[in-house]
């Protein structure tokens, strides 16, 4: 990686990150410095995303009696699951496979709300 693609980097991490569910509005001092130090370590762009959407689809596939999860504060929070990929890299197309079922489940209304006006017990 090129010091000049720096802050392209960052910013499509930051990009990444504020894109998903359950996260801030902006990015914080924090997550600039974090999407910096990943650029600086040399952690490629596909594994950050790889990540980030991993993380979420655990989050958003939970079963639905579970009380839900606070919102995302950080880009800290998805640190663990970048140092998982890393250490078990995904599969060759997994990234491809990970937005669709993001986009899949993105889309779906959570299994409480109720689809209908219909009851089934009458």
């Amino acid at each position: 990686m090129t010091p000049a693609a720096g802050p392209s980097y960052v910013a499509a991490v930051l990009m990444l990150y504020l894109d998903l569910p359950d996260t801030p509005l902006r990015p914080s001092p924090q997550d600039q410095s974090l999407a910096r130090r990943l650029y600086k370590q040399g952690v490629p762009l596909p594994l950050v995303e790889s990540a980030l959407l991993l993380a979420s689809l655990r989050r958003l596939l939970r079963p639905g009696d579970l009380p839900p999860l606070p919102p995302i504060r950080s880009l800290a929070y998805f640190q663990p699951v970048v140092t998982e990929l890393q250490q078990q890299p995904l599969p060759d197309g997994y990234l491809h496979y990970l937005r669709l079922k993001f986009q899949r489940a993105a889309k779906a209304p959570p299994s409480d709300v109720q689809k209908t006006t219909f009851s089934d017990d009458r």
